[in-house]
């Protein structure tokens, strides 16, 4: 059988040699004489020496002088571009539009876990191949090619391949399991009862806001109009403020508090206008039946004031009656399962957690599904690669070629929609022979 050289510098295949047993072959059924060549892609490189050594029988020279290395474009790991990949801040971003140093989730393996860690992006990849989609019993989906490896409970494995004759190699089929924790939520659009919500939230768990008589004796009969909000996580007062911007609302920032040895910087906005102050607490009244979108941002506002994260464990602390029964009915309104647990301590009155349930696909499912702003509570560094998800292979079926893409990371792998995928790598010069 004759196949269709690709065209261009690169090469998507690497013929059986007795040095090194992985060897690729061009799909027939993929070969497009049409198809445009891989794009070369120049990166500086900060080698010690351009001079490569060998001491192989198969290479008749002992030293060569190399003006580059990397694959030229051998990449054979690729996906679709509208995978979503899950970024170190927590949020996720389409595969197509992560770049060189973002930083992502990875995952290596310490003990016996595989655990989640960050990592960054070294290189991105564009290339034409015949792409698979992938579906598991959970519904999530993956768009790749036939030579992309996905770890399953049984170690990495290619998604097409045959059991016996050259094709042969370790593939995914209906009896593997994928290892993650499911498709990632799809990002919402934040209208304007998302932004209610969030203000209602985060004011209602870290704000002052009020009208007070004036005490000082000449202003006997006068009022005094107040609304502040300090926080140390800049990300959720920058979103509060342009949120009440929108609706018409102007503040003021100030530093509250500068740093000590044992606080952090306290930064604030405020506003002391009688119609500001009137308009805010509008904005942030308890409403009679809270829309999904008042619900997903009174969550975020909720969790950035009152929330945390660590050691596994999602829950929103407070002892307002009123918050916490809005948080409850927030959850269940979004599908979430919760608990509610108690401590007294010193207090007056008991404080109470609100604890998600369900595990790191439920945290997850809950950091995209509402959004809260401040990264630092959407951390899951160093978790355990484990989940209750049903990610069993249900059916492969071909799509013909597409446009796939791919990346480079610092751990070799990365998060694609839930589950852990293989990047692309860039070969060193002389350790493939092929």
């Amino acid at each position: 059988m004759k196949f269709v050289p690709l065209k261009g510098r690169g090469t998507a295949e690497n013929p059986p040699n007795r040095f090194e047993p992985l060897f690729l072959e061009p799909d027939p059924e993929g070969m497009d004489p049409d198809a445009p060549g891989p794009r070369t892609v120049f990166f500086k490189d900060s080698s010690r020496s351009i001079i490569a050594t060998n001491d192989s029988p198969d290479v008749g020279f002992e030293a060569s002088i190399n003006p580059y290395r990397g694959c030229e474009h051998g990449c054979v790991y690729c996906m679709s571009g509208d995978t979503p990949i899950l970024m170190g801040e927590g949020t996720i971003k389409r595969l197509v539009d992560v770049r060189v140093g973002d930083l992502i989730y990875g995952t290596v393996r310490e003990g016996p876990y595989r655990r989640y860690v960050k990592t960054s992006v070294l290189a991105h990849w564009t290339v034409e191949k015949r792409a698979y989609r992938i579906t598991l019993a959970d519904g999530t989906e993956l768009v790749a090619s036939g030579d992309h490896r996905f770890l399953t409970e049984r170690g990495w494995k290619y998604v097409a391949g045959t059991a016996q004759g050259r094709g042969r190699r370790p593939h995914v089929t209906s009896n593997n399991k994928l290892m993650g924790v499911g498709s990632f939520s799809a990002p919402m659009a934040k209208r304007s009862d998302y932004q209610r919500g969030y203000l209602c939230g985060l004011i209602r768990g870290d704000g002052l806001i009020g009208t007070y008589p004036d005490g000082r004796p000449e202003r006997a009969n006068h009022w005094q109009h107040q609304f502040r909000l300090a926080l140390a996580d800049p990300e959720a007062l920058g979103r509060a403020g342009g949120y009440l911007l929108e609706f018409g609302v102007e503040t003021n920032s100030f530093v509250f508090q500068e740093a000590s040895l044992r606080r952090k910087r306290l930064t604030a906005i405020r506003t002391h206008a009688r119609e500001s102050v009137a308009r805010i607490t509008e904005l942030i009244a308890w409403p009679s039946d809270g829309t999904v979108d008042w619900c997903r941002g009174f969550l975020a506002g909720i969790f950035d004031a009152e929330g945390s994260y660590s050691g596994g464990i999602l829950r929103i602390t407070n002892t307002d009656a009123a918050i916490l029964d809005n948080v409850v009915r927030s959850l269940r309104r979004l599908g979430f399962a919760c608990v509610v647990e108690s401590t007294r301590g010193q207090r007056p009155r008991p404080l109470k957690h609100v604890r998600l349930r369900g595990g790191l696909g439920e945290h997850l499912r809950f950091f995209h599904t509402v959004d809260p702003v401040i990264s630092r509570k959407r951390d899951i560094e160093r978790q355990a690669l484990k989940s209750a998800a049903d990610l069993r292979v249900v059916s492969i079926e071909p799509l013909g070629s597409q446009t796939l893409f791919d990346i480079t990371t610092g751990t070799g792998d990365f998060i694609a929609n839930g589950v852990v995928s293989h990047n692309c790598y860039a070969r060193p010069t002389h350790e493939y022979l092929g």
